[in-house]
């Protein structure tokens, strides 16, 4: 079973996504601020993160440099959740390290296949 850190301040969101998840059989730790999804990134050793990049204390681009630039997290897949849909959002994200990037309100299915390729891409690397 695959264990995902998601990343996220509203706690509805949280909510809505961790209880979608686990159903899916996936192991889902939550964290809600940017700094404390660093930490956690190090602490749970999750296989991918899900990363809201509205985030309080450390926002989303400066947690992912955090979790891409320490050799003990680099090779975790992050993917870029984020309201903010606009035009060069997404190569902005990558730029920042994310792996791959989905927007809000959440398209499930869309999410959860691109959650399935990274960790296929994982274990298969």
């Amino acid at each position: 079973m695959a264990k995902l850190l998601l990343v996220e301040d509203n706690e509805m969101n949280q909510d809505m996504l961790s209880r979608r998840l686990k159903r899916r059989g996936y192991e889902v730790a939550i964290a809600g601020d940017g700094a404390l999804g660093v930490t956690m990134s190090i602490a749970e050793k999750p296989d991918l993160v899900l990363m809201d990049m509205s985030l309080p204390i450390l926002d989303g681009w400066e947690a992912t440099r955090h979790i891409k630039f320490n050799p003990q997290t680099e090779s975790i897949p992050i993917i870029a959740l984020t309201a903010h849909a606009m035009s060069g959002d997404r190569e902005k994200a990558l730029e920042a390290g994310c792996d791959d990037y989905d927007t809000k309100p959440v398209d499930f299915k869309r999410l959860l296949g691109k959650i399935e390729a990274l960790l296929k891409t994982q274990s298969d690397g």
